[in-house]
């Protein structure tokens, strides 16, 4: 894994807007519809090609694939593992619970999308890994042609597949993290051995709070995220911790977010992960003074953060300068070594359902990029 060690480097989260004909494709493989398997594949290498390059020229050092062939973050296991059928019951977001009007406008925004979240009904093995070589073959054929810094590949954590894909077969929710730790292992393991960096992301460890333990006690949701961490830390014994990254957010949409967890209760859990690199959202309102919390207990001496500097549920484009002074605060907290300039989240979480207009998205990575270079001149 690539330092700061002469400029402050940047990247992103992983999923960036998708273009129309790689939607239809979505759209056509998640409804069940009957599709073209050779355009198919050849869309998603030609989306690829184009996302990485399209990244590089505007700055971005350590890049994704933009997650073009999965339609969820969390959600596209269910193609590659056993075990899933049917639908999940809706997910509660224990913030909006006060303000009903703006859940409805928050579920008309979203459109006719539906995100197909399948329940686990049986055991949960691997199905095949054909879908994950050709994200592997695509991305590799990528990075080559745009001769990019870097490149990782997200995938999602035991914890949050569990979030989104109910259980309703294992005896246990632990029992159920266990089975999904071992079948994730090999995707884990394909990513490393393919020479990209993994990132796994885990809002299970922060949004989980509100959304799936909102009946909790705080020391409560505590002790199941040590679980969860445990149980992330089992499908990643392969790998050395250099090669893994992790995300941590409370929730990639536009809301009141003021049940969320305060970063200050999460981080002794979220440090006891084995990745070395902690993606963390610190630029949307409810989130941006957290750099304080850094500044008074630290970061253990062999992580790296990437603190998010621009909002992903914003169409404001943030002034460089302001990325700049975001990156100088936490520079002065953890060391400037240590800091790699991020994004809060996804642009495009789940397929058709970003809330950043896709020429906004990229100038909003171009002053990360901008900014990161002024803090660079100041911090060197």
């Amino acid at each position: 894994m690539k330092h700061s060690s002469d400029r402050i480097l940047t990247t992103h989260v992983g999923s960036l807007p998708r273009p129309s004909d790689v939607m239809d494709f979505l759209v056509a493989k998640e409804s069940g519809e009957p599709y073209d398997a050779a355009g198919f594949d050849a869309c998603m290498r030609r989306a690829v090609r184009d996302v990485v390059a399209e990244q590089v020229a505007l700055g971005i050092d350590i890049v994704s694939d933009g997650e073009a062939s999965k339609p969820g973050y969390a959600t596209y296991v269910k193609d590659r593992l056993t075990g899933f059928s049917g639908d999940s019951p809706p997910i509660h977001f224990a913030d909006l619970d006060g303000f009903p009007k703006y859940r409805v406008r928050m579920g008309q925004a979203a459109g006719a999308r539906r995100v197909v979240r399948a329940r686990c009904t049986g055991p949960v093995a691997v199905r095949d890994t054909l879908s994950l070589e050709a994200d592997l073959e695509n991305f590799r054929d990528a990075v080559d042609a745009a001769e990019a810094e870097e490149g990782f590949l997200n995938a999602a954590s035991p914890g949050v597949i569990a979030i989104f894909q109910s259980n309703d077969y294992y005896p246990s929710h632990d029992a159920y993290l266990a089975a999904l730790a071992a079948a994730m292992k090999e995707e884990y393991n394909a990513v490393v051995r393919a020479g990209f960096l993994l990132q796994v992301d885990c809002p299970d460890l922060a949004m989980g709070r509100h959304v799936s333990f909102s009946e909790m006690s705080d020391a409560e949701f505590l002790k199941q995220a040590e679980h969860n961490v445990e149980a992330l830390n089992e499908a990643l014994s392969d790998v050395p911790a250099d090669s893994v990254r992790m995300h941590i957010c409370w929730g990639n949409y536009e809301g009141p977010h003021h049940c969320d967890i305060g970063l200050e209760k999460i981080l002794d859990i979220i440090v006891k992960a084995k990745p070395s690199a902690i993606s963390v959202e610190a630029a949307n309102p409810r989130h941006a003074h957290e750099w304080a919390v850094l500044r008074e207990v630290g970061l253990p001496d062999d992580k790296i953060l990437i603190p998010g500097l621009i909002d992903s549920t914003s169409n404001y484009i943030e002034h460089p300068e302001l990325v700049a002074q975001r990156i100088e605060r936490f520079a002065s907290a953890i060391g400037r070594e240590r800091v790699i300039a991020g994004v809060d989240c996804g642009f495009g979480t789940f397929a058709g359902m970003g809330k950043v207009d896709p020429k906004i998205c990229h100038l909003k990575l171009k002053a990360l990029a901008e900014g990161a270079a002024i803090a660079s001149e100041r911090l060197w």
